[in-house]
């Protein structure tokens, strides 16, 4: 599992796309986006599944 932590005002897609590359790239399958500049943390949580096989 790969946990990527923010502390950001807007969460951005680009963000998905870079903890996916860590995914794929680290052989994972779940990774966590967490933002910890959300109003509420349960807001600010994002969770990625890698379903890209591994070679």
């Amino acid at each position: 599992m790969v946990i990527e932590v923010k502390s950001v005002e807007r969460m951005d897609p680009l963000f998905d796309a870079q903890l996916l590359s860590y995914l794929k790239l680290g052989g994972y399958r779940l990774g966590l986006l967490l933002n910890f500049r959300s109003a509420l943390l349960k807001q600010g949580i994002k969770r990625l599944a890698n379903d890209f096989p591994l070679e």
